[in-house]
């Protein structure tokens, strides 16, 4: 197991204590409590960090990838059902997307907002029959799982022979400038911004969680090599404002070596 996959399992959270930064029940615990207690606020949240652009390019994304109608998602970490919505416009069924996602208060909201199938579990242990899905995605949730290769190969088993897999996910900039920017606009002003607009402590504690994660996860070149490794082919990011990235691989069919 690669370095990258260790540090990405141990990294220690903000607001995690040391035994639950592992891969360990605790830490899943604590994840979950933690978008329980902000699923009331979380969209609110979010439109603050995504500058209400977030639906655009969540919808961009997906139809770049080739979601059309007919497709089979399963949405890994759906929370309030962001990224399903965006689905479902492209697909025009509510029963071709089953969200998945540990938080029971995340779930509530999604079925009231979206009424799709939906599934509380782990993303590491998915009660699904293999091959059900044309498109696996993942919005801005890798970040939490515990085990990343563990969660891709799981993508993978659930994919039929020729599906892709879609990962939009937030990762500190490279270039200095813009990690300064981000480090003072996300770290620092949007947990202050936060906590303003809704009134809530967890606010600013779930954008702080934010910030952390955003900027420990690992390298770009790591989670393309891991998801290479965990069974997808032809994988490629493509990066934009040098802080969103969107990951797509596919399950190499009968005839398509993994390559």
């Amino acid at each position: 197991m690669s370095n990258d996959h260790e540090r990405l399992k141990m990294t220690r959270l903000q607001g995690l204590r040391p035994e639950q930064s592992a891969n360990s029940p605790q830490r899943l615990n604590a994840v979950r409590d933690l978008f329980n207690r902000s699923a009331p606020f979380y969209d609110q949240v979010n439109e603050v960090f995504s500058l209400r652009s977030g639906a655009w390019y969540r919808r961009f994304c997906l139809r770049r990838a080739g979601l059309r109608p007919g497709a089979q998602v399963v949405d890994i970490g759906v929370g309030t059902g962001l990224l399903a919505r965006e689905a479902l416009s492209l697909t025009g069924d509510p029963r071709s997307v089953i969200g998945i996602d540990i938080s029971e208060a995340m779930l509530a909201i999604a079925h009231k907002n979206l009424g799709i199938p939906l599934v509380q579990c782990a993303a590491e242990a998915l009660p699904l029959k293999p091959a059900i899905a044309d498109f696996v995605t993942m919005g801005y949730a890798l970040r939490h799982v515990a085990d990343l290769e563990v969660v891709l190969r799981e993508a993978c088993r659930i994919l039929q022979p020729g599906g892709r897999i879609v990962l939009l996910e937030v990762g500190a900039p490279r270039f200095w400038i813009n990690r300064m920017l981000a480090t003072a606009y996300v770290g620092g002003l949007l947990p202050l911004l936060s906590l303003l607009l809704t009134r809530k402590r967890g606010a600013r504690t779930l954008m702080r969680y934010h910030w952390d994660t955003i900027a420990n996860i690992m390298p770009r070149e790591a989670i393309v090599r891991v998801m290479t490794e965990s069974g997808f082919s032809r994988v490629k990011c493509e990066s934009y404002f040098d802080l969103f990235q969107c990951y797509v691989g596919d399950k190499p069919s009968a005839a398509q070596p993994n390559a």
